[in-house]
């Protein structure tokens, strides 16, 4: 069960990431930005990773957490 959490987790994070960087590449084309320096490019990365793995680790404790709970119900 702690091998299925973590890949989980990986994927999720992953899919996480992607979709919040495509959102907000939407959003930059709609309003004009400055350009960004590195380290602010950094931080907002970090940022989007972050973020992404807190969202990861949540729906994975709630999905897998449901279906210890299901077990334990049925068993």
């Amino acid at each position: 069960m702690i091998k299925a959490s973590l890949v989980a987790m990986m994927v999720l994070t992953f899919l996480i990431a992607t979709g919040l960087r495509w959102r907000e590449d939407r959003l930059a084309t709609s309003r004009p930005t400055p350009r960004l320096d590195i380290i602010t490019r950094g931080k907002r990365t970090v940022n989007r990773w972050v973020t992404a793995a807190a969202i990861a680790a949540g729906a994975t404790m709630i999905v897998l957490g449901g279906i210890h709970w299901l077990r334990l119900a049925i068993g």
